[in-house]
């Protein structure tokens, strides 16, 4: 029964539409993980020129990755996708073949100078970072031999659908969970106008999460001090099949500088919910093979996470951007109960330890944290006596756990292990015996071996299943072995081991053959060029998210023309807390809001 289970994952690997969950790794160790943890594909940063300069890896460290990954049919991708100076092309170059080497499956790129350079037979998948978001983008790239392409974060699902129709060939990726830019990607400049820093070169300062004070054209204070332009974090995990009827064949995680429980929680969190969508849907299949197997239960609401939004999928909303802290709560615990001058009790059905880290908003409406020294049941002590003036709790605040000590002395371990359905078949031959080893992914190998022939006087059955199934650290569990005997014959379990063994050298050697891809894109007529350097006229940012929408001043929806009773009136100015202004402009045909400098001031 095992080998036809066996042989229909196979079958079903043969026919649908290969799905891939792409997982982000900032280095070895977390690609890893993605992997045993479910991914179908990977992605990491390389030495140079990846669109988060700090996570970058070493060739080496790659290409264990690719090693690691290929028995899984996991799939690798490297970034090399910031823009380039014209001194850096040469390197890059050279760099692209340094990873083809290494066994990656596909580069990401988001400079087009590429297209021109005599670059390794490996597939290019366009990089978010070139702004992918209308038909004749995706279009375009897919003609100059990009079969790749992962699209702008703010299409809705009708946009995608389009998308799919007008190029049904290439392979669409698209962001479902993490951080959220709130400039279209590559479109953002003004973390290299304030701070010297590039988004396009892997340097964002991060510009958004700072604190901006709201003013009119007169200089009235509409709001004051708020996160105005920090998003809230990607969660689509309740609309992967809609994304999948939409068109999507690549779902990514955003992540590549989040830790390693973030990368093992939230790729687990995805393995099961696409898992559960292909079990019940024919037409979409696995694009890897193996199945985890986890020692915890996944749970998105204990990862790193801004708030959730859906982000523009099903139409503009309100509630996209968290105007109170840019950081991450984590989960809602309860509210206090009882405040005393060590300690606080809480009303909550959680379990609290020693080390857990809590937050809650003051008076001012700043989110404010502390560490629990000592939790006894819902009787928590912290480090600091209340009657310090930064530490304003009150009776009926609510608490949310940032820090869940148990849960990440928990993901600090082992936590999954990935293991691909095989089974052999043992049979006799005229001049000995032939053994047959059959996996889910495809692999088969058969090897026949002499030997003489001796009845057993017992039944060896049992020994023989016992010996073979014995697969030790690879990464296959052996789910049956059959037997085809004309009688029973005697085999010493140490010639079992010795031929087990050597089907087992045979397939490890097939798996450190270099995967070396057989298409070839190289596309010379891609002559847009984009460019970093910021012009004065140019804005600095250029949104979908608009904040007359998120505030409740969108004109569109609001057709009155008097600017009383509390309207705003334009210009509008965002200010940061040194007094630099921006100017917003807001493009109510096209739904957008740009971000202008006013100054040429650099902090």
């Amino acid at each position: 029964m095992a080998a036809e289970q066996v042989e229909s994952k196979r079958e079903r690997q043969e026919s649908g539409h290969p799905i891939e969950l792409l997982s982000p790794a900032r280095n070895l160790e977390c690609g890893i993980a993605a992997i045993d943890h479910g991914a179908d594909a990977v992605y990491i940063g390389a030495p140079r020129f990846g669109a988060r300069a700090a996570a970058g890896n070493s060739i080496e460290d790659i290409q264990k990755l690719c090693d690691y990954a290929r028995p899984f049919g996991v799939k690798i991708y490297a970034t090399l996708n910031t823009l380039l100076h014209e001194d850096e092309r040469e390197q890059a170059r050279l760099l692209s073949w340094d990873l083809y080497r290494a066994g990656v499956d596909a580069i990401i790129i988001q400079d087009p100078c590429l297209f021109g350079m005599e670059l390794p037979p490996i597939p290019l998948h366009a990089s978010t970072q070139m702004d992918n978001r209308t038909e004749e983008d995706v279009v375009r790239l897919n003609k100059l031999g990009l079969k790749q392409i992962v699209l702008a974060r703010e299409l809705s699902l009708e946009q995608i659908k389009a998308i799919h129709n007008a190029v049904p060939e290439a392979c669409l990726e698209a962001f479902v969970h993490g951080a959220l830019c709130i400039s279209y990607s590559g479109r953002c400049y003004a973390s290299e106008y304030c701070f010297g820093r590039s988004a396009n070169r892997g340097e964002c300062a991060q510009f958004c999460r700072l604190p901006f004070s709201l003013e009119d054209t007169e200089g009235n204070v509409l709001v004051k001090d708020k996160y105005l332009l920090s998003l809230k974090d990607m969660n689509r995990q309740a609309h992967l099949e809609e994304l999948m009827d939409a068109g999507v064949r690549s779902f990514k995680i955003e992540g590549r500088l989040k830790d390693i429980a973030y990368v093992k929680n939230v790729t687990a969190a995805y393995r099961q919910a696409i898992d559960a969508i292909l079990k019940r849907r024919p037409d979409y299949k696995r694009s890897s093979f193996g199945t985890s197997t986890y020692t915890f239960q996944p749970d998105l609401s204990r990862s790193f996470s801004r708030g959730s939004t859906d982000y523009f999928l099903f139409g503009r909303t309100n509630d996209m951007a968290d105007p109170d802290t840019p950081k991450s709560r984590g989960r809602m615990v309860g509210h206090v109960k009882e405040v005393r001058r060590d300690c606080i009790t809480v009303s909550s059905t959680e379990v609290f330890s020693n080390g857990d880290g809590l937050c809650y908003f003051d008076d001012d409406g700043k989110l404010q944290g502390f560490r629990v020294n000592r939790a006894e049941g819902n009787k928590l002590y912290y480090n600091s006596p209340l009657v310090k003036s930064d530490f304003r709790i009150r009776k009926g605040d609510r608490l949310w756990r940032s820090y869940d000590k148990q849960w990440e002395d928990l993901m600090s371990g082992k936590t999954a292990e990935r293991r691909i359905a095989a089974c052999f078949l043992l049979e006799e031959t005229e001049q000995g015996f032939r053994l047959t080893f059959t996996s889910e992914d495809g692999t088969d190998i058969s090897k026949e071996f002499a030997a003489e022939q001796q009845p057993a006087r017992t039944d060896q059955t049992t020994s023989i299943k016992e010996v073979l199934s014995k697969l030790g650290d690879t990464p296959y569990v052996c789910k049956d072995v059959e037997i085809r005997f004309s009688q029973p014959w005697f085999i010493p379990r140490s010639t079992l081991t010795e031929w087990r063994r050597s089907l087992i050298e045979e397939l490890s050697l097939r798996h450190k053959s270099p995967c070396v891809p057989k298409d070839n894109p190289t596309p010379r007529d891609f002559t847009t060029l984009q460019s970093s350097a910021v012009t004065p006229r140019q804005p600095l940012m250029t949104c979908r998210f608009c904040l007359r929408h998120a505030w409740g001043q969108c004109k569109k929806e609001h057709k009155k023309t008097d600017t009383g009773n509390g309207r705003w009136r334009d210009p509008l100015f965002l200010v940061l807390s040194d007094g630099r202004r921006f100017r917003l402009e807001f493009d109510c045909n096209k739904c957008e809001m740009k971000l202008h400098a006013t100054d040429r001031h650099n902090i």
